[in-house]
């Protein structure tokens, strides 16, 4: 990904967009920063070149204008009735989020992208819509909503990564599972939610970080094109952390919210989102172990990618594997 200016330039757009949205103090400045927002990422993931980015782009544009319409028309009904028109909202904004069953764009998105267009759709993109979720005044239609939209994401989350090998879907499908986390965290705590996302966004970003840096985009890649077994460990041990599997870093945000879920005796969403978080590990434990047991051929298509060495793989494996330290700091604290 060249820097070139109208890059940079649609960068800064992109991030004003959200911050214009966080920061509104009505529907209309929302939908505006929500609207810039989505007509600067355009720019960032077309290319006139390639067909497939174009596509990828073409599919969130549509789902994003539908969500924006939603929330103009809803928005301007508040005066009239407020209970279906903030319903409506929550519908277009859990569209834009790609929580289930509203994911089906999610991954067709995500399979078009490069790494660094990846990392700003998990994290950056859903800043926004997670922050006016939060927003929302909470009557009972939409905490029944945004309830069985988490446990459903979690399920979908779950399930939906199973039989993958694409890397790039497996990510989304996982960015699903902890979208599932967040709302059940905005439920709870206001400030929660925040906390999550944060730790969420560091692990996700250090792992497509690492695949952006080893080229690799499907699971062969990952372990033909590995040249150390340090880098094939550090690859294995950072989707164990995306996955929350103690004592790495992914496991410190589920914990917190696992202790807060307990508080607010939360206890059956707790059971699935358990459940949830055990079968994304298990699609992930498999892949890796296949990796350690046998020996991958190299095909005539791998050997065409020049993978040359990261000097920054100590940076990325340390944001994944801090969590190490991390329980026993907070156990003494």
């Amino acid at each position: 990904m060249s820097y070139s200016p109208y890059k940079i330039m649609f960068s800064m757009a992109l991030i004003s967009g959200s911050i214009l949205s966080i920061s509104s103090t009505s529907w209309f400045s929302a939908w505006v920063g929500l609207e810039l927002n989505l007509m600067s990422f355009i720019p960032l993931i077309s290319s006139s070149s390639n067909k497939i980015p174009s596509e990828a782009s073409l599919k969130y544009f549509l789902v994003q204008a539908l969500g924006s319409a939603l929330i103009i028309f809803s928005s301007s009904l508040i005066i009239f009735s407020m209970n279906p028109s903030f319903l409506v909202i929550s519908l277009a904004l859990l569209l834009k989020l790609g929580a289930a069953p509203f994911h089906f764009w999610f991954p067709q998105v995500m399979e078009g992208l490069n790494w660094i267009q990846a990392i700003i759709l998990m994290t950056i993109q859903k800043l926004a819509p997670m922050f006016l979720i939060s927003f929302l005044p909470i009557n009972l239609y939409i905490y029944f909503l945004v309830f069985m939209i988490a446990l459903t994401s979690a399920i979908v989350g779950a399930l939906g990564g199973m039989n993958q090998t694409s890397l790039r879907k497996i990510l989304t499908y996982s960015s699903i599972n902890h979208i599932s986390w967040m709302l059940f965290s905005m439920l709870i705590n206001e400030t929660l939610w925040i906390i999550y996302f944060i730790m969420y966004s560091i692990i996700s970003t250090s792992v497509a970080l690492l695949f952006h840096s080893l080229q690799a985009y499907y699971f062969p890649h990952l372990m033909n094109n590995n040249k150390t077994t340090f880098s094939k460990t550090i690859s294995i041990l950072s989707l164990y952390s995306l996955g929350g599997l103690p004592p790495f870093s992914g496991f410190i945000p589920k914990w917190i919210v696992v202790q807060e879920m307990i508080n607010s005796s939360f206890f059956t969403p707790l059971v699935i989102l358990l459940m949830s978080s055990l079968i994304t590990l298990y699609f992930y434990i498999r892949l890796t172990l296949s990796a350690v047991s046998f020996s991958y051929t190299q095909n005539k298509w791998t050997q065409s990618l020049s993978i040359s060495p990261s000097v920054s793989l100590p940076f990325f494996s340390f944001l994944n594997l801090f969590g190490l330290l991390t329980p026993s700091l907070l156990m003494t604290s």
